[in-house]
C-alpha cells in the first residue's frame, strides 16, 4: 500500500537532512535523536525514527529495523540500505542515501510504474547490485500489481540477460500493438513513448536506453557511484567500526554484570 504524500515529502527531507550531518560529521545516533524532533508530528516518520535508532544502538544498521517496518519502507528502500550495510561491499551508504532521498521526492510528485520501476531498475544496473535479490526487491513494490509483479519477477528474471531489455519493454508496450496489429493476451505495462525508446536502443549500450528514458519520462537521474580513493574512505569507515564495537563491548560488559537492560529501547510514554 502507498503512503500518502506528506510521508514522502517527510521522507526526502530525512534521507537529504540525513546525508548532509553524516557529511559535516555527526554520527548516525546524533542525527536520529535530532531529526525526530524535526519532522512533523502528524506523519510516521517519527515512530519510524525511534525504531532505526533503537536498531543502530543494538546492532550498528538499519536494514534490520526497515525490513520490520514493511508498512511503512518499501522492500526496495531496504534493499538499498542493508546493500550499503554490508561489510566489505562497495555499495557506500552515502550513496544509499541520494538514491532513496530522489525515489521519495519522485513518490511525492505524480509518480508512475513505468518511471518507478526504471529509477529502480537502472539504479540496481548503474551500482552493480546484483539481480536476483534486487528483482524481488523492485517486484514486492506497492507500486506495482499483479501484472507488473509477474513480469518483474518472472518474465524479467528469467530472459534478462539471454534477452536485451530494450526489447522486452518494446514487446509489452502500445508501441509493439501498433506496429504490428497484434492484441496480446497479457496486460500493456508501456506506453507509446517507452516502446518506441525501446524499439530504437535494441542493441545498444544500456546506457542509452536509460538515458533517453530518463529526457523522456522525468524521472529522478540516478546517483552514480562515488569514486572514492581508499584513503580518503579509510576514516570514516575505521570511525564506523569503532562505533559498532563499542557498541558490542557495552552489551557484553552488561551481560556480565547481570543482564542487558532493555529499557532505554523503550518508547517512553510521554514520546508518544
Amino acid at each position: 500500500m502507498l503512503l500518502e504524500k506528506d510521508e514522502y515529502v517527510e521522507q526526502r527531507f530525512f534521507f537529504k537532512t540525513f546525508l548532509e550531518r553524516l557529511d559535516d560529521g555527526y554520527s548516525s545516533q546524533e542525527i536520529l535523536r535530532a531529526m525526530k524532533s524535526e519532522v512533523l508530528s502528524t506523519v510516521k516518520l517519527p515512530m519510524a525514527i525511534d525504531y532505526l535508532l533503537a536498531e543502530i544502538k543494538l546492532r550498528g544498521t538499519m536494514s534490520g529495523a526497515m525490513a520490520v517496518m514493511k508498512h511503512y519502507f518499501s522492500p526496495f528502500q531496504t534493499f538499498v540500505v542493508k546493500e550499503s550495510e554490508t561489510e566489505g561491499g562497495r555499495f557506500d551508504f552515502k550513496t544509499a542515501l541520494r538514491i532513496l532521498e530522489r525515489l521519495a521526492g519522485y513518490m511525492a510528485g505524480d509518480p508512475t510504474p513505468q518511471g518507478v520501476f526504471f529509477y529502480q531498475f537502472e539504479t540496481v544496473s548503474r551500482n552493480r547490485l546484483g539481480y536476483d535479490e534486487s528483482l524481488g526487491a523492485i517486484a514486492a513494490d506497492p507500486m506495482y500489481d499483479d501484472e507488473w509483479t509477474y513480469w518483474i519477477n518472472v518474465i524479467l528474471r528469467r530472459q534478462l540477460g539471454a534477452v536485451d531489455l530494450a526489447a522486452l519493454i518494446y514487446v509489452r508496450s502500445l508501441y509493439y500493438r501498433q506496429r504490428t496489429g497484434d492484441e496480446p493476451e497479457e496486460k500493456i505495462l508501456f506506453g507509446e513513448r517507452e516502446g518506441r525508446i525501446g524499439w530504437a536502443s535494441r542493441g545498444r549500450d544500456p546506457a542509452f536506453l536509460f538515458s533517453a528514458l530518463n529526457r523522456h519520462l522525468g524521472y529522478p537521474k540516478v546517483p552514480r557511484p562515488l569514486h572514492i580513493h581508499e584513503e580518503e574512505n579509510q576514516i570514516p569507515v575505521l570511525k564506523s567500526r569503532i562505533a559498532l564495537l563499542e557498541s558490542r563491548v557495552m552489551l557484553l560488559e552488561e551481560q556480565l554484570k547481570g543482564g542487558i537492560n532493555l529499557e532505554r529501547f523503550y518508547v517512553k510514554e510521554e514520546d508518544k
